[in-house]
């Protein structure tokens, strides 16, 4: 079962597949934490992956499905939540590609619809660990302030994270989104669910909409 989490930025959404992964026992693969981890262990796709985050541009979409496929074959199980990846409508294709050619597919499509004031909000309020990047705001302050709660790190505002520079972040987000959205939702792959709540609230909607579909145990 390979399930995509989809959702703007400051929407939630990798809060919430880390969390309905932890709590429904999936395996949950983010390329932050792929680039991360290809970077420290050093092979091909690893010094592939540093040679473009050195330069800050986008990673390669044929690496990024390369590190995914690798992950995947070393799961030793087949319940999969993807975070981060696909962004767009080519790299949808390009991992719908590379699963076909292992009689696998995706499943199902989790979009956590946002209202873009409540997006630009958020953002403007939101910290990120300088070590993990894990993200906290509003709705998940740290336990102790300025430290991160998984590494320790300090926190910190990112420079893009304004009002008006996060509306051209999100412009340029839903551009490349609406086809890639449309195009899991002519595949009756998508659901859509509404992640202006509080995160618990959220993460309880989306396992009982997965349930209602039957991809997971009511």
């Amino acid at each position: 079962m390979y399930i995509v989490f989809l959702g703007a930025p400051g929407a939630g959404k990798g809060t919430q597949a880390a969390k309905i992964a932890n709590e429904l026992g999936l395996a949950h693969i983010a390329t932050g934490d792929l680039f991360r981890q290809a970077i420290e262990v050093g092979n091909d796709l690893g010094k592939k992956v540093k040679k473009y985050m050195v330069k800050g541009v986008l990673v390669p979409d044929e690496i990024t499905v390369g590190l995914i496929m690798e992950r995947l074959a070393v799961l030793a199980q087949t319940r999969v939540i993807f975070d981060g990846f696909p962004r767009n409508l080519e790299q949808a294709k390009a991992l719908d590609g590379a699963l076909k050619k292992q009689n696998k597919a995706i499943d199902q499509v989790v979009y956590i619809k946002v209202a873009e004031d409540e997006l630009v909000q958020r953002l403007s309020k939101r910290w990120i660990c300088r070590n993990c990047q894990t993200p906290y705001g509003p709705h998940t302050p740290p336990r102790v302030s300025n430290q991160c709660d998984r590494c320790g790190g300090r926190l910190y505002q990112r420079p893009d994270d304004q009002p008006e520079t996060v509306r051209k972040r999100l412009k340029v987000y839903f551009s490349e989104t609406a086809p890639l959205i449309e195009y899991y939702r002519q595949q009756g792959k998508l659901l859509e669910v509404d992640g202006s709540g509080r995160v618990d609230s959220v993460a309880n909607n989306i396992i009982s909409a997965l349930g209602e579909r039957q991809f997971i145990a009511q």
